[in-house]
């Protein structure tokens, strides 16, 4: 009885620190911040955000012996940029 009580309890804590990490990750970056890790000014063009993500992804991917959230945060701050200058 109390092993499954305890089973019951572990399951729902890792679904809850699943669903909170999914809801975490899924808020935008600020252009202000994700310009700041990429390295690039207001002013970057497309090509320039794209060519600063390139630089700044073949460093921290995880092939590359960096990490997979590093990674995560360096494609969002490019989509960022990337959805700003499309909606100028």
């Amino acid at each position: 009885m109390i092993a499954k009580l305890f089973i019951g309890l572990a399951l729902a804590g890792l679904v809850y620190m699943w669903w909170r990490r999914a809801t975490v990750s899924a808020q935008p970056m600020r252009p202000a911040e994700a310009r700041k890790l990429l390295g690039v000014g207001a002013e970057a063009s497309a090509e320039d955000i794209r060519a600063a993500h390139r630089q700044l992804i073949a460093k921290v991917h995880p092939d590359a012996g960096g990490s997979a959230g590093l990674a995560t945060q360096v494609n969002a701050a490019r989509d960022s940029l990337i959805e700003e200058l499309k909606r100028r």
